[in-house]
């Protein structure tokens, strides 16, 4: 399914929590999964969501890849090459595979800036990102921790299925996030997503407007929560 330009409008005018409430009413058997259950760091809470199609790849820091050097420089340029083509704009999630995630970082001042003009809007990670003031502007992060060194790290596998801090993903899904966490967002669902989040907002503004309101009590919240399940 494509989306067009407004479809994204739309996407991005949400919050990633009203976009897993809405997606509890168009595809309710994702319920579970699709998105983090493990926390991720967000380092720019104040940029809005970004909504873009899945790049997917996967590192490892904790020692070197045994591989020649001009191998590892082959591999860097096939994942760069690989973030260029496809969709846009992308986001990309990037799974760490060491025993222990964030041993040593990918991401900083050089990636998010050549990832940024590769047209990506962000990077979602188990690992670990850091030169968090010369990152590039408007690239957000969500990591699962900071550090301040590269160690060995290098790319193992691209455009792979991920699953990234208990999020699955493969290369082309469609991905929501913001300083929350993220979630993968059907692409047959998408357009609906909007619809059920101004339907969800209509439900909760009574029982929010209820309880704003002078001698709010137990059956006014009651009465609150009837007439919101009416409305459809």
């Amino acid at each position: 399914m494509t989306l067009t330009a407004a479809d994204f409008r739309a996407l991005k005018a949400l919050d990633t929590p009203t976009v897993c409430n809405a997606l509890e009413l168009v595809v309710p058997q994702r319920r579970l999964h699709g998105f983090n259950t493990q926390p991720l760091r967000c380092l720019y809470p104040d940029l809005p969501p970004i909504v873009g199609y899945v790049r997917t790849g996967t590192i490892r820091a904790a020692e070197p890849s045994f591989r020649k050097p001009e191998d590892d420089r082959a591999m860097r340029l096939r994942w760069y090459e690989y973030v260029d083509k496809g969709p846009k704009p992308s986001v990309i999630l990037l799974q760490d595979l060491d025993a222990l995630p964030g041993y040593g970082s990918f991401w900083g001042e050089v990636n998010s800036h050549v990832h940024r003009g590769l047209g990506a809007l962000g990077v979602i990670t188990n690992g670990s990102v850091r030169d968090i003031p010369m990152n590039a502007k408007g690239f957000q992060m969500l990591a699962g921790t900071v550090m301040p060194s590269h160690a060995h790290v290098h790319v193992v596998d691209v455009g792979v299925p991920v699953s990234i801090c208990g999020m699955s993903a493969q290369s082309g899904d469609l991905i929501h996030a913001d300083m929350h966490g993220a979630v993968v967002v059907p692409l047959d669902a998408a357009k609906k997503v909007a619809g059920a989040a101004k339907l969800l907002a209509r439900r909760e503004a009574v029982i929010i407007g209820a309880s704003k309101k002078k001698g709010f009590s137990f059956e006014k919240l009651a009465q609150a929560m009837k007439d919101s399940a009416d409305i459809h």
